[in-house]
């Protein structure tokens, strides 16, 4: 019988020769993850790991797109008051500062007492400021004097190089007067008041009066009172009938009404005039000092009644505003610092006899004109005194 024939099933198709098993092939078409080695590509820390990592396929839980937790959500916080910086507090500091200066700055201007001064001679160099104290009797006894007299002259002046200079011109000193004869300096103020004085303090000292500044008597006691008194000193005991002073050697602490007499008084001073020179420029540095101290420039009260009490006791050239002053102010307290040239023009005689006139000071006509043209060149040593009897 014909041999048995298995039956078959249907014929698998034949794969071509040296093909790869179709799974392999399955397995071929995966992409390797970023990061793995391609497959037979070994890695470099061996190579049947990586190609078993390759070829192995991966989960639907690794194929799947990582994600990341979501993150927990940020405490809530209670909304902050806005507190004003730092800067914004100092800027309406600012503001209200500048407002305040210029309020004060308008009133100050409306007070300022104007007097007809200047020469309107050409300039000179540097700035040069008249200091005239007034005495116009008021509230004292008549000692003899007729009319308006000058108890106080000082030139200052700030040159463009070298230190300021404060110099007192003795009011009995004896000068030529432009218009009139010669006569005691403080009687051009007596003959033309303001204007001739310039004119004549212009002649001996060959400068140009830039700025007038005339102070009344009873003003220097309401300064004096405004900053709350002074001190003073004198090593001699004194009891004068005249300027009323009542005084004990020694440095005290002094009101308006004490420095106004201590600033008068030269009848029982042995120095006379001069020596009446020297207490009124200490009364005027003391003032000075007060009044540009911290203590007083920052507290409204103390400046406000100074100024209202330097405002009513002055009187200054005409054009002469608030900015003015303070610049007059500054260069004031240079002069009576201790880098300042102070002194007298030299004198040649203390008394020097007149006839019609009386007893008079007489300045040294030889060293005179070189003298003044050392102020206004700066030219002596800071701290210098200066002039004097020779």
């Amino acid at each position: 019988m014909p041999p048995s024939i298995q039956p078959q099933g249907k014929a698998r198709p034949q794969r071509p020769q040296g093909a790869a098993p179709r799974e392999d092939l399955d397995r071929t078409q995966v992409m390797p993850r970023q990061g793995q080695p391609s497959p037979g590509r070994p890695a470099a820390y061996g190579r049947g790991a990586a190609e078993g990592a390759a070829h192995r396929p991966r989960s639907r839980a690794e194929q799947a797109p990582r994600t990341q937790p979501a993150p927990a959500p940020a405490p809530q916080r209670k909304p902050r008051r806005r507190r004003p910086s730092f800067l914004r507090i100092v800027a309406l500091l600012l503001v209200l500062v500048a407002v305040s200066l210029g309020v004060f700055a308008f009133w100050a201007s409306s007070q300022i007492n104007h007097v007809d001064a200047l020469s309107g001679a050409a300039d000179t160099p540097g700035r040069t400021y008249l200091i005239v104290g007034s005495d116009s009797r008021d509230d004292w006894d008549d000692d003899g004097t007729e009319g308006a007299r000058t108890d106080t002259i000082m030139v200052l002046h700030k040159p463009e190089s070298g230190p300021v200079a404060l110099i007192s011109i003795p009011r009995d000193s004896y000068v030529e007067i432009p218009g009139h004869s010669a006569n005691k300096i403080n009687a051009s103020f007596a003959f033309g008041g303001a204007p001739l004085l310039v004119e004549t303090v212009e002649g001996v000292t060959n400068l140009t009066i830039d700025l007038y500044l005339e102070v009344g008597f009873n003003g220097v006691a309401d300064m004096v009172d405004a900053v709350g008194g002074v001190e003073l000193c004198y090593d001699e005991d004194v009891s004068d009938w005249r300027s009323r002073l009542e005084w004990e050697a020694g440095c005290h602490e002094a009101d308006g009404e004490t420095a106004l007499a201590f600033s008068r008084m030269r009848y029982s001073d042995p120095l006379g005039d001069i020596g009446r020179t020297q207490r009124q420029r200490q009364v005027v540095s003391a003032v000075a000092n007060e009044a540009l101290s911290p203590a007083t420039l920052l507290n409204p009260f103390t400046m406000v009644g100074l100024t209202s009490a330097g405002l009513d006791a002055f009187a200054v050239s005409e054009g002469t505003g608030v900015v003015d002053l303070a610049r007059a102010a500054l260069d004031l307290r240079s002069g009576l610092g201790g880098d300042a040239v102070t002194g007298t023009p030299p004198i040649r005689s203390m008394g020097y006899s007149v006839a019609g006139v009386g007893s008079t000071v007489l300045l040294d006509p030889d060293l005179e004109d070189a003298f003044w043209a050392d102020i206004a060149a700066g030219a002596f040593e800071p701290g210098e005194t200066v002039g004097g009897v020779g």
